[in-house]
């Protein structure tokens, strides 16, 4: 998936790890102007009901999450961090609908950094999730200059000084950029520093307000207004009613102000509004675009269905209302919306792309009642597009394995109903011949993210047509320990590899 990058903002990721596990991870950066040293947060947010719970006790349960953080300057490594982090625990498994967060500080100087993201669930077989961002820190004492604009879920008096502490409040950070309807206040905060430098002690002002990301036309009714005394840093924290913005996508949009109005500095944070109940502007300003060519409403219903393997969770979420409450017009402009983030230049050669993909998988995997789009072989299709090989088998029969599960003489042994003969009189023991059921062998010679010649193993278990993903080596994908012995209906001795595992490891 292709991000987004903004100045001056906090940034954030959705991270699947493995089959289950998610977070989202996000990060600022902020500056000691006293000291004149940099630092950076760090923001993990895990869903619990996705991740690896373990009994720690009698009636105690927890997951654990192995993090390793990395910051490097080219083959320098200027920063690294690597802990266990504990979730809260539970007296239940069944009580797991919730998330919990950990935010992490660290002092990085000015420069262009990358910086990685290592996560593993320790409770989970799954392999690790890597994430990697570009992280430019630049802060200077001699001018004015701006914080991350950091989304906020509440701001409150701090009582003992913690690692969400700051100029004596609590504050619990919103990682998502994504606002449901049931929110209807966007909470904000970020720091102005070297003001007094630029005014001297001349008061400056404070605006925010709400953009559509599209078009920039400026909401009127979502915005602030206040005046600041300039020091050397000067907090700000501030909240916009957004009860009444419709469904869209937006820019929050924060500026410092001299007395004469004239803007001195801009901050902006992308964010996504799902409000069904409110009826958004006319939509014609899409209708020229290649998502308001489409006009079918049940097509456009399947298209955005589509999306959910591409989209972060915030868009899965606001896709699924809007198919099911919003009108064609919203929808027209949530396809444009997306492609244009992925592509600004281009987003319908984006989309175009996307949609011979949603095409094939439709036509080739669709079975009775199940849409090729939500087969196992259409999402993998899907995320990563045309496999590179393909190998299909509906009676695969392996060459003799020798082995000593069930042996008898070659001659006289059968799979199933079918005697198996040796013409040269042969009388050894072998497993014999292993019969499969039918499966197809995908081969992706390169996979954004992970290593060369990743493979999936689908199988149709029932012989009915509907194939499954078995087994796969790509990073974050299924993996079964057993998955050739499944395919081959018990027949391969267990950790015994067949000719469809020697297939498997050389991609074909």
């Amino acid at each position: 998936m292709k991000k987004m990058f903004f100045a001056l903002m906090t940034m954030a990721a959705m991270l699947p790890l493995g089959a289950q596990m998610q977070a989202v991870f996000a990060y600022s950066t902020f500056y000691d102007a006293a000291s004149d040293k940099p630092y950076v947060e760090t923001y993990l947010q895990f869903d619990a009901w996705t991740m690896q719970f373990k009994q720690l006790s009698p009636g105690v349960y927890g997951a654990t999450v192995e993090v390793t953080i990395v910051a490097r300057q080219g083959d320098s490594v200027c920063y690294v961090k690597k802990y266990d982090l504990q979730s809260p625990t539970v007296p239940r498994l069944d009580d797991m609908d919730f998330s919990f967060i950990d935010v992490q500080r660290f002092r990085l100087g000015n420069g262009i950094y990358d910086l990685e993201l290592t996560l593993r669930d320790k409770g989970s077989d799954a392999a690790p999730a890597v994430v990697n961002e570009r992280v430019a820190i630049l802060y200077d004492r001699r001018h004015a200059a701006l914080s991350s604009v950091q989304l906020m879920s509440e701001a409150t008096p701090t009582t003992t000084e913690n690692i969400l502490s700051r100029n004596g409040y609590d504050m619990e950070p919103y990682v998502s950029d994504f606002f449901p309807e049931q929110i209807d206040h966007i909470n904000y905060y970020y720091e102005v520093y070297n003001i007094d430098r630029e005014l001297g002690s001349k008061p400056f002002m404070v605006v925010a307000f709400v953009e559509e990301r599209q078009t920039a036309r400026r909401y009127d009714t979502q915005q602030s207004v206040a005046r600041r005394n300039s020091a050397t840093t000067v907090p700000v924290y501030g909240t916009l009613d957004i009860a009444e913005l419709p469904s869209g996508s937006y820019n929050l949009v924060v500026e410092v102000r001299n007395r004469d109005g004239e803007t001195m500095l801009v901050g902006r944070v992308p964010f996504y509004r799902s409000n069904p109940g409110v009826k958004g502007r006319a939509m014609n300003d899409y209708a020229l675009t290649f998502a308001g060519r489409i006009t079918d409403e049940s097509l456009m219903n399947i298209y955005l269905d589509a999306l959910y393997t591409v989209a972060s969770e915030e868009e899965k979420a606001m896709a699924n209302e809007l198919i099911r409450y919003s009108t064609l017009g919203e929808k027209q402009a949530f396809l444009y919306n997306f492609w244009t983030r992925r592509d600004a230049l281009n987003p319908e050669g984006e989309w175009l792309k996307y949609k011979e993909r949603i095409d094939y998988v439709q036509e080739h995997f669709s079975y009775p009642r199940t849409p090729g789009i939500h087969t196992d072989r259409g999402r993998v299709y899907l995320q990563y597009g045309p496999p590179d090989f393909v190998r299909d088998e509906k009676n695969y029969v392996s060459a003799n394995r020798l082995g000593s599960h069930n042996e008898q003489p070659f001659n006289t042994m059968n799979q199933g109903d079918n005697p198996v003969n040796r013409s040269d009189g042969y009388t050894g023991t072998s497993q014999g011949h292993v019969y499969y059921l039918p499966y197809q062998l995908w081969r992706y010679n390169n996979l954004p993210g992970d290593d060369a010649n990743r493979c999936f193993i689908f199988w149709d278990e029932f012989r009915s047509g509907f194939y499954k993903l078995l087994h796969s080596n790509a990073r974050g994908e299924v993996r079964e320990a057993m998955w050739e012995r499944r395919l081959s209906g018990q027949q391969l001795e267990e950790n015994m590899q067949g000719e469809v595992g020697d297939q498997f490891e050389r991609g074909y």
